[in-house]
């Protein structure tokens, strides 16, 4: 299974080095010096990393054959892709990878089906999980274990108790309903 580690920023300095957009749980493993990772766009590579730092708090690499600015500019951009085990799953049973959650089906805790895990959002404050229903709505439900008391990978679900309204479908305004705009 491919997933994409990184991402290219900006060059840093004149020797081909680059600042990386890390976008795995492991950037120590997956972003080593000696790793060789395909690309996207695939002509950009593969890379093989020679040296990685960090600087201010920004990961810096340096790719074999890449030894300008000009060159580590022409990598802007580009997507690291490595290969990963699909059943690969993190050694804390509290943590889970994204693309093992997304397909998921969400109940309730009575067992209704309310739709399926879409996408996992890593917001500042706390994750919270994309749900899109059959009726083809989104909502969107914070990733913590108040809401979401269960995640059961091997039964392929995710179970949620959500506070009233989370789930709610809103109520489109009509003839009863009054207009809620104000004029200021």
């Amino acid at each position: 299974m491919e997933v994409i580690v990184g991402r290219i920023g900006r060059p840093h300095g004149i020797k081909g080095e680059v600042s990386i957009e890390v976008r795995t749980d492991d950037p120590e493993g997956r972003l080593a010096p000696g790793t060789v990772l395909r690309t996207d766009p695939e002509a950009a590579g593969p890379l093989t990393i020679t040296a990685g730092r960090v600087h201010s708090g920004r990961l810096l690499l340096t790719f074999d054959g890449c030894t300008t600015r000009s060159g580590a500019e022409r990598l802007r951009n580009v997507l690291l892709v490595a290969d990963v085990d699909p059943d690969e799953r993190p050694e804390d049973p509290e943590e889970f990878f994204d693309r093992h959650l997304v397909g998921l089906r969400v109940e309730t805790l009575d067992g209704a089906e309310v739709g399926e895990l879409t996408e996992v959002l890593h917001l500042p404050g706390q994750d919270v999980l994309v749900v899109r229903s059959r009726d083809d709505r989104e909502s969107l439900v914070p990733f913590i274990t108040e809401f979401v008391p269960e995640v059961d990978l091997d039964g392929g679900r995710v179970v949620v108790d959500p506070p009233a309204g989370l789930l709610d479908q809103p109520q489109s305004e009509g003839p009863d309903q009054p207009d809620r705009t104000q004029d200021s």
